[in-house]
């Protein structure tokens, strides 16, 4: 989609709704709602959500896609308000990837402008939370108001430390990979690199985002069961969460619960223990 094509179909009807319909404040702390009192070493540093089923919510209502697109938004603060209670350091969200351009051209300019709406009126918030913004993805085709406006939210929320929230926009595992090693070889054809001297840690450098940690725990909602091409590399040693939720009805207790499971699971990295007593 062309920057021509965003100037026209971005037009009136998608931002004019969204300015007349407030987005919903979600506060940090909800009373009568408290994390789990986790041992701190058992909370998964790196969460990573695969936002699915705002579509089908919305469709089994009788409403148009769009709409729980909208839910899905509050959806989305509130877990990160419950990540940012819990302690979790990292949280990546697949909010739009380079195959949800296969989509109807009108839920794509629906998904840009709302993204680019969202990041406009949330940034406040997360920047009193302490949250940083971290944009990882792709530029060719993404908006360039969107990026615009993800800049902005990087660039205020520069300075927070409590927790690294990836927006991941216009992002695809695989493209992610292959875009790093179209970089290395270009690099080794250059001579800043020898091919000799390559490693895992030389592909992380040249991932979008290099100093991503590893992903703990991965969440999928709305009862599909596959990780749909999300941060390939960095979820290579993930723990799996599948929800049957829709998103729009996924929250901050949700993603605790998720948490609750992964700090009672066994993470051996390859590696083993004999268990037979002698």
């Amino acid at each position: 989609m062309s920057e021509n094509s965003e100037n026209k179909d971005s037009a009136p009807s998608n931002d004019a709704v969204l300015e007349r319909r407030p987005l919903d404040v979600v506060p940090l702390h909800r009373e009568g709602l408290n994390p789990p009192a986790l041992n701190p070493d058992a909370v998964p540093a790196h969460v990573a959500c695969v936002m699915d089923g705002n579509g089908r919510w919305a469709n089994a209502r009788g409403l148009p896609r769009t709409e729980g697109h909208r839910v899905g938004e509050s959806t989305m603060m509130d877990v990160i308000a419950g990540a940012v209670e819990l302690g979790v350091k990292e949280l990546s969200v697949y909010a739009f990837s380079t195959e949800n351009w296969k989509r109807s051209p009108a839920e794509v300019r629906f998904l840009m402008g709302f993204t680019r709406s969202v990041l406009r009126a949330q940034t406040d918030d997360l920047l009193a939370w302490g949250v940083r913004v971290n944009w990882v993805g792709r530029e060719p085709r993404l908006w360039k108001s969107v990026l615009k406006e993800v800049r902005r939210s990087e660039r205020i929320t520069a300075g927070n430390d409590t927790m690294v929230l990836n927006m991941c926009l216009n992002y695809g595992g695989r493209a992610e990979i292959a875009d790093a090693a179209r970089a290395i070889v270009h690099d080794v054809e250059s001579g800043r690199l020898r091919a000799s001297s390559i490693s895992e840690k030389t592909v992380q450098r040249y991932l979008y985002s290099p100093n991503m940690r590893d992903v703990d725990l991965f969440i999928r909602t709305g009862g599909e069961q596959r990780t749909s091409n999300f941060l390939m590399w960095s979820s290579a040693y993930a723990e799996l969460y599948f929800s049957d939720l829709p998103w729009p009805e996924f929250d901050r207790t949700e993603l605790w619960r998720a948490c609750e499971a992964y700090a009672h699971r066994e993470r051996r990295f390859g590696g083993a223990v004999d268990r037979v007593s002698s």
